[in-house]
């Protein structure tokens, strides 16, 4: 399962930058941005496996970005990871709640990152 599209949202690009590094040297294919809006313009013009969400960002956060992926027909399918630097239980809960499948903490552990997106594919 192999060259599975990910699509990391993190308005830090030093964060972006890391990820994709990382995914990348693992076979995955990596699309990103910095925004919530172009993340879910990006959703419904390509076809996207699954969405590494950072749950904090300027004007959209993740989870209102989550929320609209989920109410928009043609992307709610779409697997959502959060990523966020809130490590409380309750903010996992808040995530899944939203409808997230899973949730990775920053700084991020990548064997927990590759586990979540490989229990999805």
């Amino acid at each position: 399962m192999m060259n599975k599209k990910i699509l990391i949202v993190d308005d830090d690009p030093r964060n972006i930058f890391a990820l994709k590094l990382t995914l990348k040297s693992r076979g995955y294919q990596i699309q990103s941005c910095t925004m919530a809006q172009v993340a879910i313009e990006i959703l419904q013009e390509n076809t996207i496996d699954i969405v590494l969400m950072d749950m904090m960002m300027p004007e959209m956060d993740g989870y209102e970005a989550i929320r609209m992926i989920r109410n928009t027909p043609s992307i709610s399918q779409v697997p959502v990871i959060a990523v966020t630097a809130q490590a409380m239980p309750e903010d996992r809960q808040k995530c899944l709640d939203v409808g997230a499948q899973d949730y990775v903490s920053k700084p991020i552990d990548v064997d927990q990152l590759i586990a979540a997106i490989e229990k999805i594919s």
